[in-house]
């Protein structure tokens, strides 16, 4: 299950909210459940961030949310409302033993 929360992040607090981010991720790696997480940054608009982790499923998730609600407070004035969990239904891997054919 992907998760994504996105936040309208004004350049003046960026700093701020990229170590708040990053503090909200260290309470969510520690949850059950926790697969992997990130924080990232539009390059096409640089006020649009998004914090990205990937979970078991949706009920880890949704309970980890609660775990992390002091850590993310601080920040929800920035989210923007819409829908976090995504159903993750397929994807596409490297396949590093894989070399192209050279002729």
């Amino acid at each position: 299950m992907l998760a994504l929360i996105r936040y309208s992040v004004p350049a003046a607090q960026a700093d701020d909210f990229a170590s708040q981010a990053r503090d909200i991720l260290d309470v969510l790696a520690v949850q059950p459940g926790y697969l992997r997480g990130q924080i990232g940054r539009s390059v096409d608009e640089p006020d649009l961030w998004a914090l990205v982790s990937e979970w078991e499923g949706a009920g880890f998730y949704r309970r980890a949310l609660g775990a992390a609600r002091m850590a993310m407070y601080p920040l929800m004035t920035l989210m923007i409302n819409e829908p976090s969990a995504f159903e993750l239904i397929g994807d596409a891997r490297v396949d590093s033993a894989r070399v192209p054919d050279q002729t």
